[in-house]
């Protein structure tokens, strides 16, 4: 047992090291995307399927609720927690389309879409993508293995390398709560006498 908890920890760290050196120009370029929404008033939306839909709603929270800064309410809806659209667009449509119809009635031009797959190959990830496409909205791409079909349609694809589930969706996480204290930081303390 010890010594599978061991191997579980040492490749955690190895694959979050990893995409984290990789793509800090990255994750600050997500962090600026996501402020230039909420100085404009305009908002992040986050969408994915299973553990992706669980961050998504985690994320959507540190940035309603707070962070780690005691701040205002910042602009960030998941589009995983509406049971009565998610269920009505399944059954009168099609599962594929329970996150586009909701870019389309909710997004704007100047808005951040985040759409988690770890496969990068999720139908309703991409045709969220797509429709925040049209829409003129920015789209961030958190997936894992080769990125599938979202690598090419994200307009900045954030790829882990690594075929585990687990371990894709635990750098995803990290990723996830660094940009929000980069959000934070940008927004509330830089260029304070505290930097």
């Amino acid at each position: 047992m010890r010594k599978i908890i061991e191997k579980i920890l040492s490749e955690s760290i190895n694959v979050k090291e990893e995409f984290v050196l990789e793509n800090i120009e990255d994750i600050i370029k997500f962090a600026d995307k996501i402020v230039t929404a909420f100085t404009n008033d305009r908002k992040l939306m986050l969408c994915g399927n299973g553990g992706s839909a669980a961050d998504a709603q985690h994320l959507a929270a540190e940035f309603v609720n707070r962070f780690v800064l005691e701040r205002p309410p910042l602009p960030a809806i998941a589009l995983t927690t509406d049971t009565s659209v998610l269920t009505s667009v399944g059954n009168d449509y099609s599962f594929d389309y329970v996150f586009s119809k909701q870019v389309k009635a909710l997004g704007m031009e100047g808005d951040v879409l985040l759409v988690i797959s770890t496969s990068g190959n999720s139908p309703n990830v991409l045709e969220a993508a797509k429709a925040a496409k049209q829409e003129g909205i920015y789209v961030v791409g958190f997936a894992g293995c080769s990125g599938g079909e979202l690598s090419n349609l994200a307009d900045l694809p954030m790829v882990v390398k690594s075929d585990s589930t687990a371990r894709i969706q635990e750098t995803h996480i990290l990723v996830g709560h660094i940009v929000c204290q980069l959000v934070d930081y940008m927004l509330f303390q830089q260029g304070s006498s505290n930097d």
